[in-house]
Formats: structure tokens, sequence, C-alpha cells
């Protein structure tokens, strides 16, 4: 009985010290109330300078300066990897959207339903065998690029050029 629950505790003590290592070193995003007004007359002032800059442009014509952005996502990805009915290991991912300039405000009103609709395509890669072997190869890594873009572009639309993999890491169990 023990010998069945051992990987299961090793997987959450993983787990928790992964997650407590996170926390402790992620930067801080405290921010002090002075710099807080600051920012908000910045973010003012740039919101209508970018609204000046789109009534400025023609329609449908594309910014070649930059009119690209990338929205990272906030959180890893963790997805089990399964094999004959146990957990083998664990794949952790990092992802990042390229997108046309403009629609970070509705990326970030979708996040959430965005990251379910991911981890069931990471799911999904990892029950067909994505993650098993060689798992990084350039073949490999553009289905699951594929995969991700189209699920990204049923929820923002065709701004959404690309899916970036930032970082990926498997641990074996």
């Amino acid at each position: 009985m023990i010998k069945k629950l051992l990987p299961v505790i090793f997987l959450l003590v993983g787990l928790g010290g992964g997650i407590g290592a996170g926390v402790v070193l992620s930067p801080s995003d405290e921010v002090k109330p002075s710099d807080a007004k600051k920012a908000d007359k910045a973010g003012k002032t740039e919101a209508k300078e970018k609204k000046k800059d789109a009534k400025s442009k023609s329609a449908g014509k594309k910014d070649k300066s930059g009119g690209m952005e990338y929205l990272k996502l906030s959180k890893q990805f963790v997805i089990p990897v399964v094999e004959a009915e146990r957990i083998s290991g664990m794949v952790t991912m990092s992802l990042s959207l390229e997108a046309d300039g403009g629609i970070s405000d509705s990326f970030y009103a979708i996040e959430p339903k965005l990251r379910d609709r991911f981890l069931q395509v990471l799911f999904d890669h990892a029950n067909m065998g994505g993650f098993d072997g060689n798992f990084t190869t350039s073949d490999n890594l553009d289905v699951l690029r594929k995969a991700l873009l189209e699920v990204a572009q049923k929820d923002l639309g065709k701004s959404v050029q690309n899916v970036l993999i930032t970082s990926v890491n498997r641990q074996d169990i």
C-alpha cells in the first residue's frame, strides 16, 4: 500500500516545493502609492496616444515598426505524463502569444478561459505521447504550436499570429 502512495507523495512534495520556490523567487509586484499615481497618469497618456495612432492609420494596414505585441500567460502550465495508468513525469511549460498590437485588454479579460483550453490541448498532446522520448524535436513542437494557435485564434481572432513556447521542462518521477 505504501509503495503505491510513495510516488504520489513525492509528486506532491515536489510540486509544493516548486510552487514555493516560484513564489519566493518571483519579482516583487509591490507598488508604492506615489508610483501607482504616476503609472496611472502615464497609462492614460499612453492610451490617448494609442487611440490617436489607431485613427491615423488607414484601415487594414499593419504598422511595420512594432505593431506586434507579445502577451505572456501569467503562470506556467503543469502537465502530467501518464504511462501504464500512473504518473511517470511532469512537464512544465511557459507560453506567450505573438499578436497584433492593441489586443492585450481582450487577452487579459479571457486569460482564464484561454488557459483552460490550452491545458486541454496540452493534456491531449501528452495522452498521445507528445511528451515521450525526444519531445523537443521541431516537428513535435510545431504540431503542438499549431494546435495551441488554433485555440487562441478561436478566442482572440486572427490577430494572434503565433504561439511561442518560452520554456519547457520534463521531470521524470
